[in-house]
């Protein structure tokens, strides 16, 4: 059976962190296909609350794996143990 690899990232328009994430995540991607999907925490309160400007918070398959910079080596590491598991 394939596996499966998500990537979430919580963000908010005008984050220059989240941009530089973004573009490091689609390099990464390019490489290694997987799902990206984008969470605005301003379209939630609850979001708002929770990551406020604590953001990016990138999660893969549902668990936490980075904070505020994404590390490009890291991600494509993670992104293949999930592939070889």
């Amino acid at each position: 059976m394939p596996k499966v690899v998500q990537i979430e990232i919580y963000s908010r328009p005008g984050c220059h962190l989240c941009d530089e994430a973004k573009e490091v995540i689609e390099r990464v991607r390019q490489r290694h296909p997987f799902s990206v999907s984008e969470i605005n925490v301003e379209s939630d309160p609850a979001l708002e609350r929770e990551y406020g400007t604590d953001i990016p918070v990138i999660l893969l398959n549902g668990r936490q794996v980075f904070k505020h910079r994404v590390n490009e080596r890291e991600l494509e590491k993670k992104v293949k143990e999930v592939w070889n598991t």
